[in-house]
């Protein structure tokens, strides 16, 4: 049964935003998610299942949630999120289900996507240039991504109403060129461009993203569930509530109580297992 009524933290704040890391895993390795020498991977038996995911889902937006985005790792490389997809967008009650995917298999998977019941998708790109592409995600291939772009306007996603956008994350070295570059690509292909500020996790270095609402504490909308059934009511904060040991409502409340005025540090986990 659906909660008509918001559901809001202790300051008052109306969360009506889920994103949910479906996995820790990821066909790229980005220099400002994971280390150089990778992380260990989460064990099979941790991961949420989908029947686990869905329960909590169901549960959150009985609450009061509406928004809906899965993240990873790389949620494509998940087997069988095509079939998640399909069944989150059979919940009555959400209004905006969305994807983040650095588009290396859209080419494959764009199509189904849309079909399964996929609102819109968010894809990464830091750079138009092939080579510091390369290096930025240690091995990646530009052209695989720009197909994906493709391969997703083809299968329906974009419009005014739920725009294909670009994430691109600045780094220390991002060029005023090359972010010109991706400006002009975007409106040749009618994308909106996200340009987000490098996050530092452990020393607590974050900041406003130019075309999103992530990090403004003051309006923080969101929770997060990762791929282990941790539900976080902060990307920069160690505490989280495990689903599995409290079930859904004492995690879900408890995570409302405890959400933080703003962030602060994570020091103990990487955007790899988190999702951004």
């Amino acid at each position: 049964m659906m909660n008509d009524a918001p559901m809001t933290d202790s300051f008052g704040r109306q969360i009506n935003y889920l994103r949910i890391s479906v996995t820790d895993r990821c066909n790229l390795r980005c220099i400002y998610c994971m280390p150089a020498e990778g992380v260990p991977p989460v064990a099979h038996e941790q991961v949420l299942s989908y029947e686990e995911i869905l329960a909590f889902t169901r549960y959150a937006v009985s609450r009061g949630i509406n928004k809906v985005r899965l993240t990873g790792g790389e949620p494509l490389v998940r087997k069988g999120i095509t079939g998640l997809v399909h069944s989150l967008a059979a919940i009555e009650g959400i209004k905006d289900l969305a994807m983040t995917t650095n588009g290396i298999l859209l080419t494959a998977m764009a199509r189904e996507l849309k079909e399964a019941g996929l609102h819109r998708l968010n894809i990464s790109l830091d750079t138009l240039d092939p080579e510091k592409y390369r290096r930025l995600t240690r091995g990646g291939d530009l052209n695989t991504v720009l197909q994906g772009i493709r391969a997703a306007k083809q299968a329906g996603f974009g419009g005014a109403g739920a725009p294909l956008k670009l994430n691109c994350v600045l780094l220390s070295d991002t060029r005023e060129e090359e972010l010109d570059a991706l400006r002009a690509f975007a409106r040749e292909e009618r994308l909106k461009l996200r340009l987000i500020q490098y996050m530092d996790l452990k020393n607590g270095s974050f900041s406003r993203v130019d075309g999103g609402d992530g990090g403004d504490c003051p309006r923080c909308n969101r929770l997060r569930l990762t791929s282990t059934g941790i539900l976080k009511p902060c990307l920069f904060s160690n505490t989280g509530y495990d689903i599995r040991i409290l079930g859904a409502e004492k995690a879900l409340d408890t995570a409302l109580l405890v959400k933080p005025a703003s962030g602060t540090f994570n020091s103990c986990e990487t955007f790899n297992y988190l999702g951004g």
